[in-house]
C-alpha cells in the first residue's frame, strides 16, 4: 500500500467516524491542515472547481520547496532542523492532497485535465529538485527521512497523474460551422 493510499484510507476512516458521531453542521466544516496557513486554507475552500484546488495545492507545494531551498542556503539561528523537516512535510502534504483531488475529480467525472497536466509537469520538476538534494544536499542527515518520503510521494503523484491522463475524458472538440 503506497503512502498516498494509506493517507486516503485514513482520511476515509476519519470522515466516516466524523459522520457517524457528529451533527450534519459539524460534518460540513472541514478540519484545517496544519501545514496550510489560514489564508491558504480559505483559498482552497473558496476555489470553485477541483481543478482550481489542485492548482492551488501544487502552487503551495512549490512554495514549500522554494522555502526549503532558502532555509538550506540561509539557516535560521534557531530550530533550523525543525524548519527543514516541517517544510518537507508540508511539501509532501500539499502534493498528496493534490493527488487525492485528482482521484476525486476523476471519480466525480469532473474536468480535471488542467490539474492533471499541471501535476504531471510540476511533479517532474519537483522530483528533479528532490533527487538533487538526495544525491548531494547540504546537511542531508537532518532531513533525509522526510526527503525520502517526499521523493516516494512525488513519484506516486507522478504515476497517478500519468494514469489519470489515460482515464480523464478528452477535452471537448470544437466544431467549426
Amino acid at each position: 500500500m503506497t503512502q498516498t493510499s494509506r493517507r486516503v484510507a485514513f482520511a476515509l476512516v476519519l470522515t466516516a467516524a466524523a459522520y457517524v458521531g457528529a451533527p450534519s453542521r459539524a460534518f460540513a466544516q472541514r478540519p484545517e491542515k496544519d501545514y496550510l496557513s489560514s489564508v491558504e486554507a480559505d483559498k482552497i475552500r473558496d476555489a470553485e472547481t477541483t481543478n482550481d484546488r489542485i492548482k492551488l495545492f501544487l502552487t503551495y507545494a512549490e512554495d514549500r520547496l522554494t522555502k526549503f531551498q532558502y532555509e538550506l542556503q540561509h539557516p535560521s539561528a534557531s530550530k533550523h532542523s525543525e524548519m527543514l523537516n516541517y517544510l518537507m512535510n508540508s511539501y509532501i502534504g500539499c502534493v498528496d492532497d493534490a493527488a487525492d483531488l485528482v482521484q476525486l475529480g476523476l471519480d466525480k467525472q469532473d474536468n480535471v485535465r488542467q490539474g492533471i497536466d499541471m501535476m504531471a509537469s510540476k511533479s517532474k520538476d519537483f522530483l528533479e529538485i528532490l533527487k538533487k538534494f538526495s544525491a548531494s544536499g547540504p546537511e542531508l542527515e537532518l532531513y533525509k527521512d522526510n526527503l525520502d518520503d517526499a521523493i516516494e510521494g512525488t513519484e506516486d503523484a507522478l504515476r497517478e497523474a500519468e494514469n489519470a491522463k489515460k482515464k480523464a475524458a478528452p477535452p471537448p472538440i470544437r466544431r467549426k460551422n
